[in-house]
């Protein structure tokens, strides 16, 4: 079996030491080694594989248009660009199998676009002296990147530099020979969820539609479960889509953390993916449950799920606002899309005599989605609980109807 390559990629007229020393590493454990220089003013001290010359210009630009613009975060962001074509053009073309990327603050405002624009499953490993930081918005973390905090190393090379620099360069090695791709040979299913305890629908469907021939894949919808629902979406990577857990949407419109991005529930219906959508958990908006809640939210009843995570109920007005949220999304779907709406509820929580129980606002949230759902769907009301057999039971009735009339092709 050939070694992988890893691509390093940094500013090499600054951190050549540090760069060549992880390149070292790699290649003493019996890996390849590519280099990309994204400096602007120096050189390195000796010539990388891809020149900062050569960056510049894979996104449509040069390294004296970064240098006269005078201005250090444009110059960052050509190079950012042209560094996020070149790798993904390389993976594409199997000439890394890894990318590794040191940096501070400018550093990892770059390694961050790199990370995105490779493929969920390339073992991406960014060094940063920001590691972990909220420095970083969510939505530019990517769903499977691995981090570690450059610690020591701002300047030159030491014993408590090299730990970290050493485990790096390891560990994106480590993964690139173990790493199990997709298999892309059987048709994925990509469906959205949460825990047993609040949504179940998963457990008869997974079964099911295993038994028709489909991979399954369930996404946690925490904020980067769902980044990378749909990042594979926007790969074209799903067969169908069951998107039944779109709580990320009240999420980001109403400011919380944990969110998915502003394009949450658009991939697919982008791709023409044919999907199914219901909105679980969409009277819940989840917050950091370490941080205080939110003004904007704190009239709300609240609930602890654990010291990580706690869920504000929504009243009626802010379950209309999520409906219009989801209606102009799908509105966007150029592809077969169903919008299933449970009359029953939601979520277990929700059910008639739970805790978490409001018919009224329930009753305000199904009626401002049938006044908005758009002409770009079909949509479904379901006389049950979304966890009850006889929603599971539609949802397969509508696939094996798609499958009948070809617009889900049989595997």
């Amino acid at each position: 079996m050939t070694d992988p390559t890893i691509l390093i990629i940094g500013t090499w007229d600054t951190k050549d030491d540090e760069l060549h020393y992880l390149a070292s590493v790699i290649r003493a454990q019996g890996g390849r080694v590519r280099t990309m220089d994204v400096s602007v003013l120096g050189d390195p001290s000796q010539p990388t594989d891809h020149s900062k010359h050569e960056v510049a210009a894979e996104g449509g630009h040069s390294i004296r248009e970064a240098i006269d613009g005078g201005d250090e975060n444009r110059a960052m962001q050509i190079m950012a660009k042209g560094a996020s074509l070149l790798a993904a053009r390389l993976h594409a073309e199997s000439k890394a199998d890894g990318v590794l990327i040191l940096g501070g603050t400018m550093g990892t405002d770059l390694a961050l676009d790199v990370a995105l624009a490779l493929p969920l499953g390339v073992p991406k490993y960014i060094v940063s002296t920001v590691s972990f930081s909220p420095l970083m918005p969510p939505d530019r973390i990517p769903a499977d990147v691995q981090m570690i905090l450059w610690a020591g190393g701002l300047y030159g090379l030491n014993s408590v530099c090299k730990a970290s620099l050493s485990q790096a360069a390891g560990a994106v090695l480590g993964a690139a020979r173990a790493v199990e791709r997709p298999d892309r040979t059987k048709p994925l299913i990509g469906m959205t969820s949460f825990g047993k305890t609040v949504l179940r629908y998963m457990v008869p469907l997974k079964p099911a539609l295993e038994e028709r021939g489909f991979e399954v894949a369930v996404f946690h919808a925490t904020g980067m479960g769902g980044r990378a629902f749909e990042s594979l979406a926007a790969q074209g990577a799903f067969a169908c889509v069951m998107d039944f857990a779109t709580q990320e949407v009240g999420n980001h419109i109403h400011g919380s953390a944990i969110s998915a991005g502003a394009d949450r529930l658009t991939a697919a219906g982008r791709n023409g993916t044919p999907q199914m959508v219901a909105p679980g958990c969409y009277d819940l908006v989840d917050l950091v449950g370490w941080q205080p809640v939110p003004d904007a939210l704190a009239d709300l009843p609240s609930h602890a799920h654990n010291r990580l995570l706690s869920s504000v109920v929504l009243d009626a007005d802010r379950r209309r606002a999520v409906a219009r949220a989801h209606a102009e999304r799908l509105a966007q779907a150029t592809g077969p899309t169903v919008l299933l709406l449970p009359e029953g509820g939601c979520n277990e929580w929700d059910r008639p005599g739970a805790d978490l129980h409001d018919a009224e606002g329930l009753a305000a949230f199904l009626q401002e989605m049938r006044a908005t759902c758009p002409d770009t769907c079909t949509r479904v009301d379901v006389d049950a609980h979304i966890n009850d057999a006889a929603f599971a039971d539609t949802v397969l009735d509508l696939f094996d109807g798609w499958l009948a009339d070809g617009t889900v092709a049989r595997p």
